[in-house]
């Protein structure tokens, strides 16, 4: 496998320099543009500073004395570009012309709370987030840095309505919830595409290295028409580097895990490359972790699974002409993972043991092509990843626990985007498009004669329209879907209003409907055998598709005073229905014993709340932000979910506490020093706790938690472009950790709740260029 990856790497890199250099002898028009780039307040030079020929794929970047040079570029009347992470986006109007060489100097002000930063998870194409249909939260790279997140998992906390909670001891299984809702009711994305399946997303949030992503798009809801109908609780899009100058990152983190002698050591590298010419580019990234398992309570059982991750991958860009570019992504990735009992000993000697090795390949393909007059584009893309997994679930020492997972997730479709001028009464972007998506799923227990064969394959068409002006935007879509699990085509519409009152003040509204299909795989399965069951899952003869209406209400507030303090203030309410609900029964067992649970229809549920969001940049050596959500999750009628019938059922829904939130402050008091506080509150909620090491199961209400995190950091400029960082920090300063496991080989792997690690400690190095 390594082979055939250095093979396509070098491959892509001699095609995309031979391909770049031919196209710009065939453009040489002699039509430059030169400049530098200065902060606004101090008069500094900006390096890395991003300079775009908008409509077109060309740019470049400043140096390292700030200045840039753009060559050959095609004759008219174009706007150039000036962003970074940090600033505020800067454009300028120029006329190109054949053979004249002009001189273009912009100033830059600082935005550091990105008021007006770049989203393209409202219609796959790049929105300022104040204009934006739809209301979209960003997670930049500057969150993962602060917070010393390595993954994804880690870093998704740090958004409002956004929670990401571990669900079993023995595997470390996590599951984000939005707005309370479980982790199938979200759409997971990778560059716009939906590649995560129900396999994926049992372990797929730890295995996203924090050094392959730009940043993460979260939608609360259900939004735009283009993203999928199962985005009921949210999207959440996971925007990976591109290439953008010739740089190199490689980092060093130690951790240990409660002051123990399980230790977490993750190593990144990362590089980019990118051709004299700006035509072809490469990001590589690659990740090596490794995790011993932790025991909290010296019962001899692991809270937290020994891991062993490693993942390379990389992102290319090929700029075929001044109006279209090829984009490939691939990445591999191969995962360790054991919990239980006796982690030395083959699992099947254990008393309890899971144990899983994961080989994933994914990856993706795009060709954009523009119009010249900027209102049109045409995109074709596909997607795929395939997921190998060798498991072993098991209890009291199994050998017939050993089981094998095939999963291939594909998908391919066409987009077309047209701009009007004019269109009925307000400049308009029409957006249509068709997808294919396929997932082929095998997952085989041979001792327990147990077998899925679950394919599932959706034919979509979306259409959608945004009226839009600096006031106003109306957004109205809708996508069908055809299911082969359903008999009917299901018709989902989308509609979303913006009104700005001012350039400071966003207000917005939107409705969806959306629906999940009665598949037979899903998390709920992978829970029943860590629990040391082994359950057969059937669906009921006449179970429906689960359907959803949502309505949401934000009011977004902006404002930069004359003192260079920035704040942003989001109020926003949410309130979604969901019929059909599905729920899980136990009907009995089969010749060899095996549990047979039926997955049938549910009375519904409902669910609403409030969010909260405030940012500030008080000054240049200090930024806050923080978020809360206040929310109620309640099924129409109370759930059955004990087999016990002495045990009552249960109106409210499990693992979702009524209030939680998150904070950050970023404090720079000298130059090359950072301090960075951050935390996350988890309200007291109602958690499942079955019988075994307890007599019989309960419904337990948890006490609250508060988490947070410290981290220090010093940079030193060593030679030339090379910077070293050092940092150390404490991680659950306050001990908020769980404190009543259950013990030995009867305790129920799935009562875990609180923050994912104790208090730990942690120190890390950085080289970069």
């Amino acid at each position: 496998m390594n082979k055939i990856i250095t093979l396509i790497l070098c491959l892509c890199c001699t095609l995309t320099a031979a391909w770049a250099t031919e196209e710009e002898k065939m453009n040489a028009s002699d039509a430059n543009v030169f400049g530098h780039v200065l902060d606004k307040e101090t008069g500094e030079h900006l390096p890395f500073i991003t300079v775009i020929l908008k409509g077109t794929t060309i740019g470049t970047t400043t140096d390292n004395s700030g200045h840039y040079f753009l060559k050959n570029l095609p004759e008219g009347k174009f706007t150039l570009e000036f962003k970074y992470l940090g600033y505020k986006t800067v454009t300028r109007d120029v006329k190109l012309e054949k053979g004249k060489t002009q001189e273009i100097n912009v100033e830059m002000e600082e935005d550091r709370i990105a008021l007006d930063g770049v989203v393209v998870s409202a219609n796959r194409s790049e929105t300022s987030r104040r204009l934006a249909p739809t209301l979209v939260n960003v997670i930049d790279s500057k969150i993962f840095k602060t917070t010393n997140a390595v993954n994804l998992a880690q870093g998704l906390n740090f958004q409002p309505g956004v929670r990401v909670e571990t669900n079993c001891q023995n595997c470390g299984f996590q599951q984000v919830r939005i707005n309370g809702l479980d982790g199938p009711y979200t759409q997971i994305l990778i560059d716009s595409r939906p590649i995560f399946s129900a396999l994926s997303g049992v372990y797929g949030l730890e295995q996203i290295p924090a050094n392959m992503i730009d940043r993460v798009e979260v939608m609360r809801g259900g939004g735009s028409a283009l993203f999928g109908s199962s985005a009921i609780a949210g999207t959440i899009n996971i925007i990976t580097k591109e290439p953008l100058r010739n740089s190199g990152e490689l980092t060093h983190t130690l951790s240990s895990i409660g002051g123990s002698s399980s230790f977490d050591n993750n190593t990144t590298l990362n590089a980019s490359l990118v051709t004299d010419n700006g035509k072809a580019g490469m990001y590589i990234f690659g990740q090596n972790r490794h995790r011993s398992g932790y025991d909290h309570d010296n019962d001899g059982y692991t809270e937290l699974p020994k891991l062993k991750n490693q993942t390379v991958g990389f992102r290319s860009y090929l700029k075929t002409s001044t109006y279209s570019k090829l984009t490939f992504e691939y990445h591999h990735m191969n995962e360790y993972r054991r919990g239980g009992n006796l982690l030395d000993r083959p699992p099947h000697e254990a008393d309890i043991a899971e144990q899983l090795e994961h080989s994933i390949d994914g990856g993706g393909l795009k060709f954009d092509l523009f119009s010249s007059d900027y209102k049109q584009r045409f995109s074709v893309f596909t997607s795929a990843q395939n997921t190998d997994r060798d498991s072993y679930y098991g209890t009291g020492q199994d050998p017939n626990a050993y089981g094998k997972t095939t999963d291939l997730t594909f998908m391919a479709g066409t987009q077309y985007s047209y701009s009007f001028d004019q269109f009925l009464f307000m400049p308009s972007d029409l957006t249509a498009g068709l997808e294919y998506n396929y997932d082929h799923l095998k997952d085989e227990m041979i001792g327990y004669n147990r077998y899925t064969n679950q394919k599932v394959h959706i034919e979509s068409l979306f259409l959608q329209n945004e009226w839009k002006n600096k006031r106003w935007s109306f957004l109205i879509g809708a996508r069908m879907d055809k299911h082969n699990m359903i008999d009917n085509v299901v018709f989902s519409p989308r509609a979303n209003v913006r009104f700005n009152p001012t350039e400071d003040i966003n207000i917005r509204a939107s409705y969806s409907s959306g629906f999940r299909a009665p598949q037979a795989f899903d998390e709920d399965m992978h829970i029943s055998a860590v629990g040391g069951e082994i359950a057969m899952i059937r669906r009921a003869k006449d179970l429906k598709e689960e359907k959803s209406q949502s309505l949401s209400t934000s009011v977004d507030f902006y404002h930069r005073f004359k003192n260079g303090i920035q704040v942003n203030f989001l109020v926003e309410g949410f309130y979604t229905s969901l019929n059909d609900v599905f729920v899980l029964e136990e009907i009995g067992k089969d010749e060899q014993g095996n549990i047979i649970k039926e997955r049938r229809n549910g009375s519904g549920a409902k669910v609403m709340g409030l969010t909260l969001e405030g940012k500030s940049v008080l000054s240049s050596w200090l930024s806050l932000q923080a978020g809360a959500t206040f929310q109620r999750s309640r099924y129409n009628e109370p759930e059955k979910w004990s087999e016990d019938e002495n045990v009552p059922t249960e109106k409210k829904m499990f693992r979702t506490p009524n209030t939680y939130g998150y904070f950050t402050a970023t404090l720079t008091p000298l130059k090359h020093f950072t301090a960075s506080l951050s935390g996350t509150y988890t309200g007291s909620m109602l958690v499942q706790h079955l019988a075994g090491y307890i007599p019989m199961d309960k419904a337990v209400k948890t006490p609250d938690f508060f988490d947070m995190n410290i981290k220090l950091a010093y940079d030193f400029h060593i030679y030339k472009d090379i910077n070293l960082e050092v940092n150390a920090g404490v991680q659950n300063i306050f001990e908020a950790y769980q404190s009543d496991f259950d013990q030995g080989p009867n305790r129920d792997s799935a009562y875990i709740y609180g923050p994912a690690t104790p208090r730990s400690y942690f120190a890390g190095i950085k080289i970069s260029y």
